[in-house]
């Protein structure tokens, strides 16, 4: 089949800034070939049909399946899961291109309810899968080998055994799950759809946002308070929608008797709540020798008594304000996964070549920027809002991890291919280091050195001092909710009552930058998703310094690492490179990283 041309936007006609090229945007017709599609009418009769006789032939029965019978379930079970996330991922992809058009909404909306009605007759296979004895599981993994391959799936599935519900309680809950979703259309379409004026000029969040790391400090002052007079506006909007999603997850987590309002995150995350705890707790006692002492080094380049929240993501005096063009951004990150091997690149080509990325800023389109690995028989898409600044230039090579490590684990079929979210950030952290360390090799000075290494300590900053205060923020504002309805002045108090302690004191915050929290797309669309950022920036320091230690052979154990996608344990998936996530020691190895670069930093001021 031919492909159809991918149009490409010149950011300058979208955005009004400098040409960078011609930015490519997604060509969504290997999901659908449009919203009415003859593919997608009859993949959705199709996915009709399939969840009742999945039902018919399979409700009651699941525990005197033999292992063959109850194989072919789950690769029924696989094509249902394959047809429903292809839909779900077209109408998303669509949705995210233009938040803003409610037809677009509608269609997402319209699909979310067909699905949800389709599959609410498949609630009861988790559920019987649960009851089953153990002793009759282990038979029949016993007893087929190809079976056996779906242990660590179903070991997930059944770990949520404890907090499991009455099969109508579940059914009702998996009916009920649109009206949470309406809550997170409401807040990314309010999110969309700010209007920011700085300077005459008027902006969405992202530019908005963007002007934060401008040399100009005036201009990222005004851009703040721009952002702070915009927030407080909304402020009851956003103030609602997390009450509503706290109380909802609050309620969920009592009926469900989840002792904690992380315990869902850390089964989904597949990891153990002491592991989680152990890298908060060295993360926040590591505060004063990397947030806390890197931020000082920079106060004073910058030349400043104390700093301001608009200062945290200044670039450098001495750093050359230029923009990036799409095709140097391309090349710097294809040449540094080429570097590492071949088949990273090779992997990576089409993402540029064939409309799997769409990278312009423009009106309407979602803030930030994400990889999304729709099913495994297509292909992940990444989403950019490119602005050619060299951090932007960072954000391609992480997501670009991200669509190389979903491309490696659709092999593992629709059950075992999706990976954990601590483990998920793994291949674009390590995309970003494989792109840092590159720049630093071809680094023509001193200066220019230092201004690389300031940039990726504030970058891994980010990553993990700044995510685990976003961690810290959602179990207060999680607990507090327990208590009661949070005014929009509740949840602003503990805002603040992170960012001191994480930032250090070398800022003062100006008024209004307590509502900042309202921006943050996971507090909503996932809670405590956030500490899977420091886990992943943590675990990549670790195997990168393995990686320099002894790099004979470590190519094909890290391919391995991303083909296994979510059919390993953390523990089986670092056991080759001789690391163990579970030993409390293990998370200072990467903080000594970060703390190490800092070094080298101070060392040149001297």
């Amino acid at each position: 089949m031919l492909r159809t041309p991918t149009p490409t936007y010149d950011a300058n006609a979208q955005s009004g800034s400098k040409d960078l090229g011609n930015l490519p945007e997604w060509d969504l017709s290997d999901l659908y070939a449009s919203d009415d599609a003859a593919e997608l009418k009859r993949d959705l009769d199709w996915l009709e049909d399939a969840c009742k006789s999945f039902a018919a032939d399979y409700e009651g029965k699941l525990a005197s399946l033999s292992a063959e019978e109850f194989l072919n379930a789950i690769h029924r079970h696989e094509k249902i899961e394959n047809i429903a996330g292809r839909i779900m991922s077209y109408a998303g992809l669509r949705y995210y291109q233009l938040t803003t058009d409610a037809q677009r909404a509608k269609f997402l909306s319209d699909h979310q309810e067909k699905i949800t009605n389709y599959t609410t007759p498949l609630v009861f296979f988790t559920l019987e899968l649960n009851r089953i004895e153990d002793a009759t599981i282990d038979t029949l993994f016993d007893a087929n080998a190809d079976l056996a391959r779906y242990k660590p799936a179903i070991r997930r599935i059944r770990a949520m055994k404890p907090y499991q519900l009455s099969d109508e309680m579940e059914k009702f809950l998996h009916d009920l799950g649109v009206v949470g979703d309406a809550w997170e259309r409401l807040f990314d379409e309010t999110i969309a759809g700010l209007e920011f004026e700085v300077d005459g000029e008027p902006l969405n969040i992202e530019g908005t946002l963007n002007l934060l790391t401008e040399q100009d400090r005036s201009k990222r002052e005004a851009a703040a308070r721009e952002l702070a007079a915009v927030f407080a506006e909304n402020i009851k909007i956003f103030a609602r929608v997390h009450n509503t999603q706290a109380k909802e997850k609050e309620i969920m987590d009592r009926w469900r008797g989840m002792p904690t309002a992380q315990t869902g995150r850390h089964l989904s995350n597949d990891v153990e709540p002491e592991v989680v705890e152990a890298l908060r707790n060295a993360v926040v006692a590591a505060y004063p020798k990397l947030s806390h002492r890197y931020y000082e080094l920079k106060r004073k380049w910058l030349g400043l008594d104390t700093m301001q929240v608009w200062d945290r993501n200044a670039p450098l005096p001495m750093e050359t304000t230029r923009t990036v063009g799409w095709d140097e951004a391309t090349e710097t990150v294809m040449s540094a996964y080429n570097a590492f091997d071949p088949r990273m690149s090779e992997i990576a080509k089409p993402f540029f070549t064939d409309g799997w990325i769409d990278a312009a800023v423009k009106p309407g389109k979602a803030p930030g920027a994400f990889a999304h690995p729709t099913v495994t028989t297509v292909h992940p898409y990444v989403m950019l809002n490119y602005l050619g600044k060299p951090r932007d230039v960072m954000t391609l090579a992480h997501e670009l991890g991200h669509g190389v490590h979903q491309v490696l684990a659709a092999e593992q079929g629709e059950m075992l291919a999706s990976t954990p979210l601590t483990l998920a950030e793994t291949a674009s952290v390590f995309g970003e280091m494989l792109t840092f360390r590159r720049m630093l090799d071809n680094a023509k000075d001193d200066a220019e050195k230092k201004v690389l290494l300031a940039g990726k300590v504030e970058d891994m900053i980010n990553t993990v001092v700044r995510q685990i205060a976003f961690y810290d923020f959602e179990c207060k504002l999680h607990a507090a909710r327990r208590g009661g309805e949070l005014t929009p002045d509740d949840i602003n108090a503990l805002w603040m009552s992170v960012q001191a302690e994480s930032l250090g004191p070398a800022f003062e915050f100006m008024e209004g930058y307590e509502t900042f929290w309202a921006y943050i797309p996971h507090f909503v669309h996932s809670p405590f998703y956030v500490y899977a950022y420091a886990f992943g920036d943590g675990l990549v320091n670790a195997l990168y310094a393995v990686y320099e230690e002894n790099p004979e052979g470590f190519q094909d154990k890290y391919f391995d690492m991303l083909k296994a996608g979510g059919s390993k344990h953390h523990k089986d998936l670092l056991a080759p490179f001789g690391l163990d996530a579970s030993d409390p020691k293990f998370w200072d190895k990467g903080l000594d990283m970060i703390s190490g670069f800092i070094d080298e930093l101070e060392a040149m001021e001297g």
